[in-house]
């Protein structure tokens, strides 16, 4: 007996092989007659690969993009091509129905214009006035040439839609093209609206990254963190609800995270300390590894081959003027140490903390790994009687150092 007989189709074998986020979620994307219905095909696979069931509806404009079969591969479930006897509208998106969301990814200049006023003529503009009338979330995600996108009619519309509920991933601007929204911002922005929005109203300021300190105008001194758990915070902050601010020294250039750019030490002091003076935050997650030294920059190229002697002057260290300048802050503090036993780890972790007043501080011993790699081992520490171990993908030990900060912020 092979997978078809058993019901089972070979592209469900990489459900939830990257995240557990949507498991148990049934997702309808509706695929509309844009050239980027292309795209839909790695989109599907991604949501299936965050644990979600994939269900795909079409339009016949859809089809002159893409074939049913293609979809039908991708999502691992029949395309929904018409209505038949089964009103597959009602059964997905009705009162009673199986979705959890509607998302129309890509969606036309026509569709979302039907939409706005109720129009039902096509799959995919009956699914939505399904899903308005039962309550069940919709995403639209647009995709036209920027000058259909500019219409002034278009626009209106979109606001109407916002205004009803909607959640507008997108469109990227570029090329003269209002294009589809990268997948992985898609993804996020699914799991924003399906997470438990446990952060819900709060802001939240991230630092995140290596900084680096010029010693000339072309050399740097700076270290080996990647930046990648502080991107992994930064969107797990925002799929639970909160308003994010990131301030590092890389480009994360994701749909509904604000950055802040920085370089050195310094100008990362600076930023955090000018957000906090313009605007209530109610978290400052400190993920960066900021430079403890810097040196006079040389105003010109010193020559190679040079004997140099560099004098190392100590930073202002962050953590600890923001929590004397803003006492009411929440602060959550990493430490990091060198081939230290677990009981040296922690204890020094809590001494750091205890003495700056971080209400959060994780622990991770770098000489073991961590620094620059795709996942970690660390110690979440609350106080000596609540500490969290977790070990994998630094997106796990994101999620769950947010889960501990919402306690904390209660």
């Amino acid at each position: 007996m092979n997978e078809y007989d058993r019901g089972f189709h070979p592209t469900l074998r990489i459900k939830g092989t990257k995240s557990k986020s949507l498991l148990g979620k049934k997702i309808v994307v509706g695929v509309t007659g844009s050239v980027a219905a292309v795209r839909v095909v790695e989109l599907c696979r991604e949501l299936i690969r965050y644990g979600a069931d994939v269900y795909v509806v079409m339009t016949d404009a859809a089809k002159n993009i893409i074939h049913p079969y293609t979809l039908h591969y991708a999502s691992g479930h029949d395309v929904i091509e018409r209505l038949v006897g089964k009103i597959e509208h009602v059964e997905f998106l009705g009162m009673e129905g199986e979705a959890d969301i509607f998302l129309i990814a890509p969606a036309t200049s026509n569709t979302i214009s039907k939409i706005a006023y109720g129009i039902s003529d096509t799959t995919i503009t009956l699914f939505a006035t399904t899903a308005f009338g039962s309550k069940i979330p919709i995403a639209i995600v647009p995709a036209m040439h920027e000058s259909m996108y500019q219409n002034p009619i278009l626009l209106e519309n979109i606001e109407r839609l916002k205004d009803l509920g909607v959640t507008f991933i997108g469109p990227r601007i570029g090329e003269e093209k209002a294009k589809i929204a990268k997948v992985d911002e898609i993804v996020l922005y699914v799991e924003h609206i399906l997470s438990k929005k446990i952060l819900k109203g709060k802001r939240v300021l991230i630092t995140s990254g290596a900084t680096a300190e010029p010693i000339d105008p072309i050399r740097i001194l700076t270290n080996r963190a990647s930046g990648k758990t502080g991107k992994e915070l930064a969107k797990e902050c925002f799929r639970q609800g909160a308003d994010v601010m990131l301030v590092h020294n890389r480009e994360i250039d994701t749909l509904g995270i604000s950055e802040i750019r920085v370089e050195s030490g310094e100008e990362m002091y600076d930023a955090v300390m000018r957000e906090l003076k313009r605007e209530r935050y109610d978290c400052l997650i400190s993920a960066a590894a900021i430079s403890d030294y810097k040196v006079e920059t040389a105003e010109t190229k010193i020559s190679s081959g040079d004997e140099i002697i560099l004098k190392l002057i100590p930073t202002r260290k962050l953590i600890e003027d923001v929590k004397k300048k803003f006492s009411d802050l929440v602060v959550v503090g990493f430490k990091a140490e060198t081939n230290v036993s677990r009981e040296e780890l922690i204890k020094r972790s809590l001494e750091k903390k205890e003495k700056v007043g971080m209400e959060l501080i994780v622990a991770n011993d770098v000489g073991k790994g961590g620094m620059g790699t795709p996942d970690n081992e660390v110690y979440i520490i609350k106080d000596k009687d609540e500490i969290d171990h977790v070990k994998g993908a630094k997106k796990i030990i994101a999620e769950k150092i947010i889960t501990s900060l919402s306690r904390v912020l209660g």
